[in-house]
């Protein structure tokens, strides 16, 4: 029998299998590109500025073209942007309606609540997407409440009648700017006093186990309640953070009972009434133990089929350390299908003299920048309004907001921070990709997203004392820019 014809049929099978799969691995390395440019000469770049010791806010400082990138040398400045390189997808960045917040609201006057809402939540303010509320109370109000009367163990007293007074109008008006990008997320910062151990909303406590299913319930009432109002729930938080014994509301969940209470009562009890599409949120605490909640829950496979992902605030620092961003990269190489979600940021301590401390504003902008480089999808700060005192706080726990309201005066006080925000949430689109993005430098920082359309945002900041000459170099085409000492940049192109 001659052999010889198969050996070159064999061959030849050989031959286009291996380019089949060459095509395959293509295919499959250009997946979800958005729209990504073969060269990028010519192409014109609009620079947006936001400088200290300047009146640059979101100011379109000059457009430039793109032209043939040099080999940059070791003396200067480079930031390096790949198209092809994409990563997470955007969800979107916003930030929380609470009742100080609303109570603030309810004071001013109908043109500075229209000026407010249009601030945020519209192309002509920073195009904010995000809203996160309370279950019930939480420091920032006048005071405590629930749902129920005390010790209603079957919830026949359940009512949202509180929230309708002022929280839902509110919430109500921005979603009508937002329309189909609102993501609407809520989170409990204790159950009500007879569930807890302690016996007390306030003071940490724990989840008497007797009430985990009376406890997921509630949740399932306030999701009803707020959708019979016409706000489409997009998921919650199990816990405002269940580490911290709080002198306002706060309880305690071990990284077992957290795990346990969704696996056993909240995911299955959200399935039983129709909500396996709404979004579990697991931890919504600080950076430092959040790799443990992560180990903890994802790797046991009843709780991890119900997580949509983990939450995570900033107050880490609070040891005198830097933010832990490092955790973030470890829990999306660890759990790679699991989503990021930062959940609460704010500048503590506040004091009325310091509305214009720019060091608050880049907390914000290190944290953004290097949250989203970790993976993080969605970034929402904590409250959007508060009145002249930092508050109401009705534990006197005041903070710094974005915008600030005089209600004495009927002002809105616009400080840096909320134009640092505005450098992201302002451009970035949701369902934009996280591109590759990376410094020659440590002392300029920088992230990059491609939008839907296929334009480019490239967010700068500078938080030294001088001026930055850099290049920023996207595929053979570069630009020779400047940024102002302790300045934000959003590049778009």
């Amino acid at each position: 029998m001659n052999k010889k014809p198969l050996y070159i049929v064999a061959l030849i099978i050989t031959f286009f299998s291996c380019k089949q799969s060459e095509k395959t691995e293509r295919l499959i390395e250009n997946y979800n590109v958005i729209n990504t440019k073969s060269n990028y000469i010519n192409t014109e770049v609009s620079i947006y500025t936001t400088a200290e010791n300047t009146n640059k806010r979101l100011y379109l400082d000059s457009k430039k073209v793109f032209v043939e990138a040099s080999q940059p040398l070791e003396t200067e400045v480079a930031i390096f942007v790949n198209p092809k390189k994409q990563f997470q997808e955007f969800l979107g960045i916003g930030g929380a309606i609470t009742d100080a917040s609303a109570e603030v609201f309810s004071k001013l006057s109908k043109d500075k609540q229209e000026e407010l809402l249009n601030a945020y939540f519209t192309e002509d303010g920073i195009n904010y997407n995000i809203i996160r509320t309370s279950i019930h109370s939480s420091d920032f109000g006048l005071g405590s409440h629930t749902y129920i009367e005390e010790g209603d163990k079957e919830l026949k007293t359940f009512s949202i009648e509180m929230d309708r007074k002022k929280r839902i109008p509110m919430i109500k008006r921005a979603q009508a700017l937002v329309n189909d990008d609102l993501v609407f997320y809520a989170s409990p910062w204790s159950p009500p006093a007879f569930m807890k151990t302690n016996n007390h909303m306030l003071q940490g406590g724990k989840l008497l186990p007797e009430y985990y299913q009376t406890w997921a319930d509630y949740f399932v009432k306030f999701i009803k309640s707020y959708e019979a109002e016409g706000i489409p729930v997009w998921g919650v938080t199990i816990q405002n953070e269940p580490m911290a014994v709080q002198r306002w509301e706060s309880c305690i969940y071990t990284a077992e009972e957290e795990r346990d209470f969704l696996k056993n009562n909240l995911g299955p009890t959200f399935e039983k009434n129709g909500f396996g599409d709404k979004n579990i949120v697991v931890w919504d605490h600080n950076r430092d133990l959040i790799t443990h909640r992560a180990n903890t829950i994802f790797e046991d496979p009843e709780a991890n089929k119900y997580a949509w992902g983990i939450g995570f605030h900033w107050y880490e620092t609070w040891t005198g350390g830097d933010p832990k961003y490092d955790n973030l990269k470890n829990i999306k190489e660890s759990f790679p299908s699991k989503n990021l979600l930062f959940t609460e940021g704010c500048q503590e301590k506040f004091d009325p003299t310091q509305y214009e401390r720019w060091s608050n504003a880049e907390r914000y902008g290190n944290s953004m920048i290097n949250d989203f480089n970790s993976g993080t999808v969605g970034w929402t700060d904590w409250n959007i309004l508060l009145n002249e005192f930092g508050g109401p706080n009705h534990v006197q726990n005041f903070c710094f907001a974005p915008i600030h309201a005089n209600t004495k005066t009927n002002e809105l006080i616009y400080t840096p921070t909320y134009y640092y925000i505005g450098h992201f949430s302002k451009f970035i689109e949701p369902k934009a990709k996280r591109i590759n993005t990376t410094t020659s430098r440590s002392t300029i920082e920088s992230t990059s997203f491609q939008n839907p359309n296929g334009d480019i945002v490239t967010v700068v900041m500078n938080k030294t004392d001088l001026p930055i000459e850099y290049k920023l170099i996207v595929e053979g085409a570069e630009i020779q820019q400047t940024i102002l000492p302790h300045a934000m940049q959003s590049i778009i192109y």
